[in-house]
């Protein structure tokens, strides 16, 4: 079973997560930043990865490190389920429309953490969410998880859509990436032998 499970603990948040990459989608989500548990909630259900997190943070002071150590926690949640990555078909791209908007997501599961971050918010806030938090959460994710990851969001206007764009759309590129190929067999797809 491809599982990951991780509990993180600081002076600023308490964090558990666990995720099975061959789940139903099913999501268990509370932060405590209602816009952030409606994010996950979609990510889960449109990567069908099962989807646990629970965290208690600082929010009396903002929703940053709540967000950012939840993006930490799940990518290395997602590292542990990956293991060797033998046989996973590895990239994957995906053009998420959100109505108005227009997101391109392409990912490289490649043990080599990168993040190209190219989206833009006409707002700064969608309720009480501060819109520069989608990029923390995308940037810690990315880096903890050991991949390459690409979002440019190519034109729209209202943040919501935006925002659940560049999360469902690494959903999908994600539920491509992770898939296991049955012609890869036992093998890693790299010819290093190894990400």
């Amino acid at each position: 079973m491809r599982s990951g499970e991780v509990k993180r603990r600081t002076n600023e948040t308490d964090i558990a997560v666990s995720l099975l990459i061959d789940g139903t989608g099913k999501a268990d989500i509370a932060t405590g930043v209602g816009f952030f548990d409606h994010m996950l909630d979609l990510f889960a259900r449109h990567s069908l990865i099962d989807l646990t997190v629970k965290v208690k943070g600082d929010t009396h002071i903002d929703d940053h490190h709540s967000v950012e150590d939840a993006g930490i926690a799940m990518g290395e949640a997602l590292k542990q389920a990956l293991g060797t990555k033998k046989g996973i078909r590895r990239y994957a791209d995906v053009h998420l429309p959100m109505d108005e908007t227009l997101t391109r997501v392409a990912v490289d599961v490649s043990g080599r953490p990168f993040l190209v971050f190219r989206t833009e918010f006409k707002t700064q806030k969608i309720g009480t969410f501060d819109t520069e938090l989608v990029r923390e959460f995308f940037q810690a994710f990315a880096i903890n998880a050991g991949i390459t990851l690409h979002v440019e969001t190519l034109y729209g206007d209202n943040a919501h859509h935006i925002a659940e764009s560049c999360f469902k759309g690494l959903a999908r590129a994600l539920r491509q990436a992770l898939n296991v190929d049955p012609r890869e067999g036992d093998r890693v797809p790299s010819t290093k032998g190894a990400l």
